[in-house]
């Protein structure tokens, strides 16, 4: 199964339409709740998204997406978790 790319930062860009946090648009978002949708067609948005993004915004979006998978939380949202505990 291919977790969602979504890491809990989720702001859209005004003038490019992609979010901040994951770079989809708002069209890839609902592809993605899609029940229909092939996990062939979300591996390769996961590669498109990340050829839209570069330096820290790839770094980190990487190292969340990865604590994501392994651990089902993206590293924004422990961070608030447990900032809240």
């Amino acid at each position: 199964m291919i977790v969602s790319p979504c890491i809990s930062i989720c702001k859209t860009d005004p003038i490019t339409g992609y979010c901040y946090g994951c770079a989809r648009n708002e069209e890839e978002k609902k592809i993605w709740k899609n029940p229909k949708t092939t996990e062939e067609w979300k591996k390769e948005n996961i590669e498109k998204l990340k050829k839209r993004m570069n330096g820290w915004q790839l770094e980190s979006f990487i190292e969340s997406y990865d604590h994501k998978n392994k651990k089902g939380i993206s590293l924004f949202k422990k961070k608030l978790i447990n900032e809240t505990k």
